[in-house]
């Protein structure tokens, strides 16, 4: 391993570490307004207190002390103080003390920044024992913030530990001596902090928990409805394939049984008729069962030369064919300029007018039927009409689901399907669905 390729690994992982886990809270003028606010009250509060005006405040001289001889510790009833007296003969150290909480402005909009500038500042007013002692308050409101709002999670966490090595290192002064009265507060407070925010942290966990177990189980819910509204999707798409197609080659069977001794041309006509009615069932099946089995990545190649189209307007014509030759009279119809349609719609249209001639072929013995479709400047009209005539197989054999599943394949669309018996006999059925217009 080479240098150069230790030297990128090096590189990679201090990039990782110091790239940001999170962005910054909101920024608010209230917020703004409150550290401007802190910053000069933790100001005014240290000049105050260790001002010459205080009461009971002995001021010390300042000495110009030898490095190598260590500073003479302040007497430690001034030590305890939160705030020491400011020396006497030390000129700008107003300027100083409010230099030292300036930073503390900035602590919203750049966390880590301030503590490091706060951290910089401390060896510079290391002579000013009172700026020293609030540069150590500075640091930590700057080293909260920064451990709390900082994007950068990992350099800040580490600044803590070289903060506290920094003022260790510099005056004894920099930390306040705390009292033995002050000892049951410092211990019982943070327990109380750390308890609360357990407190706070698992009733967030449970409240996530359940808005989690309430997505799965609305997404379960939502599978659940679309699993049903494919399987009648489906169940309509069967019951249009099969019951047209099937019907009528029940029906041109029985005729050619009829008329095979007799008519033995005719019953082949009506054989060959129950072939050409088996296949197209058969392709549209097919079909049916592609959508089926298809995957992610589409349909099988192998067998997609198996599957026809949709069946559309065009072939209107075929499926009126095979109706007439199962002994039904019926008039196609078409009126109104021709124009494109959407494929869903012609599929709807297509299936209304199927449905409507399977209803009559099996329970209208004798009647004649007509189609008329109409091209209209905002909508696609299909009217089936049939004379009536007497029923092959009971009335609530098909249980209406045929006409159920129309009224919901159109209302896709937008569209609207009216069925019912006529005044002077027979059986209407009217589909009206929407179209742009042109």
């Amino acid at each position: 391993m080479t240098n150069a390729t230790v030297a990128d690994r090096l590189r990679a992982r201090a990039a990782l570490l110091l790239r940001p886990s999170g962005t910054l809270p909101p920024l608010s003028w209230r917020g703004q307004a409150f550290d401007a606010i802190l910053a000069l009250s933790l100001a005014l509060t240290a000049i105050a207190v260790g001002g010459g005006d205080a009461p009971g405040v002995e001021h010390f001289p300042v000495q110009v002390r030898d490095p190598a001889i260590p500073p003479e510790p302040l007497p430690p009833e001034v030590a305890r103080e939160l705030f020491l007296p400011i020396e006497q003969h030390q000129t700008g150290w107003g300027f100083v003390m409010l230099l030292v909480v300036v930073p503390l402005v900035f602590r919203r909009r750049y966390p880590l920044a301030v503590l490091w500038v706060v951290l910089a500042m401390a060896p510079l007013v290391a002579d000013y024992h009172a700026a020293l002692r609030l540069s150590f308050y500075a640091c930590v409101i700057a080293a909260f913030t920064a451990a709390v709002h900082s994007p950068y999670r990992v350099p800040a966490m580490a600044s803590l530990p070289v903060a506290a090595l920094i003022y260790t290192q510099l005056q004894e002064e920099a930390v306040p001596t705390v009292s033995a009265d002050s000892v049951p507060f410092l211990i019982m407070i943070p327990i109380a902090v750390a308890a609360d925010g357990l407190r706070r942290w698992k009733r967030h966990a449970d409240e996530g928990r359940e808005r989690l177990f309430a997505l799965e189980r609305e997404q379960d819910e939502a599978l659940r409805r679309a699993t049903e509204h494919e399987r009648a999707r489906i169940a309509r798409e069967l019951h249009d394939v099969v019951t047209h197609n099937v019907s009528v080659m029940v029906i041109q069977a029985g005729a050619a049984r009829k008329v095979m001794d007799a008519e033995p041309g005719q019953a082949r006509e009506a054989l060959l008729a129950v072939e050409a009615g088996g296949r197209a069932a058969m392709a549209e099946l097919r079909h049916v069962m592609g959508l089926l089995t298809m995957d992610s990545g589409g349909p099988d190649p192998a067998g997609a030369a198996e599957l026809t189209p949709q069946p559309g307007l065009d072939r209107l014509d075929a499926l009126v064919d095979r109706v007439r030759d199962s002994g039904l009279p019926v008039e196609l119809t078409r009126s109104g300029p021709p124009r494109p349609v959407p494929s869903g719609v012609e599929l709807a249209a297509y299936r209304v007018v199927q449905e409507a001639l399977t209803n009559t072929v099996k329970h209208a013995v004798g009647a004649s039927a007509t189609v008329a479709v109409e091209y209209g400047t905002d909508r696609l009209r299909v009217l089936v009409t049939d004379t009536g005539g007497e029923p092959r197989t009971p009335a609530a054999a098909g249980a209406g689901r045929g006409l159920i599943g129309l009224r919901e394949r159109l209302a896709v669309y937008g569209g609207t399907l009216r069925a019912g018996r006529r005044l002077g006999g027979g059986y209407r059925v009217d589909a009206q669905i929407p179209l742009e217009a042109p």
